[in-house]
């Protein structure tokens, strides 16, 4: 978490910072990342980095946390737009995730949050499609989803799908990256899986036709 010195800054000279922060970390995985390359951009001292921050893990995490508020509020706009119809919601998201300009800053700190995935890492990502807890933005996203679209009998059940959603969009956004994978073909493969899950993978071989 930044100081309070960070947050006491006026909206224009945090936005520089972050801009900056992000745009380093959207340049190389963190462990890669510099911080002289993250004062130079944003045009400060060095030793004024450490006033706003303890070091560079407590800029990267604010970044990614910020970004993972960002998909929750997306999820939650794509589960209203889909009457919570949670399968065609986390098409949706997923199509958000991988499209737009390649070379954005977004998109390109979470390619490399992917691509170089640890425990920690995937600890915050997880959170966007967690349906545990008590804030406010957990229990909406919980509400919103229509039960009647799945064959579930309680949360705990809905808890392990949610997570089993989560790994197969992550299994496939790492792939997207890594394989250089069209718009196209990712989608078409998430859409496999995901209807996969939605439909069930059992055949019933007791059924007489």
């Amino acid at each position: 978490m930044p100081k309070q010195t960070f947050f006491n800054l006026p909206e224009d000279k945090k936005d520089n910072l972050l801009y900056a922060v992000e745009k380093e970390f959207s340049r190389v995985p963190f462990y890669e990342a510099s911080i002289s390359n993250i004062v130079k951009t944003a045009a400060i001292p060095r030793g004024s980095f450490y006033q706003y921050f303890e070091d560079k893990e407590d800029a990267y995490f604010y970044l990614l946390n910020k970004q993972v508020e960002m998909k929750q509020n997306q999820f939650l706009k794509c589960l209203k737009m889909h009457d919570g119809n949670l399968f065609e919601a986390v098409i949706h998201i997923f199509e958000l995730s991988i499209e737009g300009n390649p070379n954005d800053q977004g998109l390109l700190f979470l390619k490399n949050a992917f691509l170089n995935m640890t425990h920690e890492i995937e600890e915050k990502l997880n959170r966007i499609f967690n349906i545990e807890g008590s804030n406010a933005k957990i229990e909406e996203i919980d509400t919103l989803i229509d039960k009647e679209y799945l064959n579930i009998s309680n949360n705990v059940e809905l808890h392990h799908l949610m997570q089993l959603i989560s790994m197969v969009i992550f299994r496939n956004l790492i792939e997207k990256y890594a394989q250089n994978l069209t718009y196209e073909q990712a989608i078409e493969n998430f859409k496999i899986q995901i209807n996969l899950l939605k439909n069930g993978l059992g055949k019933d071989t007791n059924v007489k036709e």
